[in-house]
């Protein structure tokens, strides 16, 4: 099958935008290059390090309009000027085993890892999070998914027969995750039907029992609410939909919020300050993680 790609030179800061961008448009596969030849050297476990200078590879197919898919890339990332990039055919590859060589065991906190299928497990005595995400974003490689990941192991005592709101699943990492850490129940939520589908793959694949997760479209999704909500999403969404993630969360629960630029953490924190105490960001790599407790006073606000 013939393919084609397209290049964006971008800064750290823009990558996860333009990475989900092009999944949304069509992609078949993102990846992230180097654009000046910088040298990484070995980071701390958990951590994934990106060039000052990255260029953001978009493969799609050959019969794919590439204007249709760099207009909706301009219209939608909101970036003045946008960044170059270059359209090119490319040789044809196994672009699936391709991409699985580059994703290896990642640790998250004390205990939990998470674990490509197909390569062994570093620590048979950890939590370990077997993961083949598929088409689904949502690997940990990421900061905006590792800083949910930490913030869940830190609170794996708390999450004890808890009930848990996953927002936004994409592979269902969150979810699983939090299962393995001791929650009694996950209600996983995502826009993609493909996304469902790879979050039920992958909690099989954990040996999660069915009765432990349930998944969801939006629309589908029954009223409840949980002591904790997670939602890896973008800061658009997060704000647009503030009041319904708020209902979700008991009183006294607490809320977990990523997919951040840092300078957008501000517009997030007052955004969700009338119903939560809000932490301090936690930023790494120009993206935020945001969690807070809900207020008791704001039960009738909502």
């Amino acid at each position: 099958m013939p393919w084609i790609q397209i290049k964006i030179d971008t800064t750290p800061d823009h990558t996860q935008i333009l990475e989900d961008l092009l999944i949304e448009s069509g992609a078949s596969a993102v990846t992230l290059q180097d654009a000046e030849d910088q040298p990484l050297y070995e980071p701390e476990p958990g951590s994934t390090p990106l060039w000052k200078k990255t260029t953001v590879v978009g493969l799609f197919s050959a019969h794919e309009d590439m204007d249709e898919v760099i207009d909706y890339l301009k219209i939608n990332a909101h970036l003045t000027p946008f960044p170059p990039c270059k359209v090119e055919i490319v040789e044809d590859k196994d672009w699936e085993r391709e991409w699985m060589t580059h994703f290896h065991p990642l640790r998250f906190g004390s205990k939990l890892w998470v674990c490509p299928s197909w390569k062994d497990i570093p620590d048979p005595d950890a939590i370990n999070l077997m993961l083949d995400p598929g088409l689904a974003f949502g690997t940990g490689s990421h900061p905006t998914t590792a800083l949910c990941l930490e913030w869940l192991d830190k609170q794996q005592n708390q999450l004890k027969d808890q009930t848990i709101i996953d927002y936004g699943c994409g592979s269902g990492i969150l979810a699983i995750a939090a299962l393995l850490l001791g929650a009694k129940k996950v209600d996983a939520v995502d826009l993609d039907p493909q996304a469902l589908e790879a979050t039920i793959d992958n909690a099989e694949r954990n040996h999660i029992a069915p009765e432990k997760l349930s998944v969801y479209l939006p629309e589908t999704f029954p009223a409840m609410q949980a002591r904790f909500v997670v939602a890896n999403i973008l800061a658009g969404p997060l704000v647009s939909l503030a009041p319904t993630l708020a209902t979700l969360v008991e009183p006294c629960g607490y809320i977990a919020l990523s997919g951040i630029l840092a300078e957008q953490s501000e517009e997030i924190l007052q955004t969700y300050s009338p119903w939560f105490e809000m932490e301090a960001p936690v930023v790494r790599e120009g993206w935020a993680f945001l969690s807070g407790q809900r207020n008791q006073s704001a039960i009738a606000m909502v």
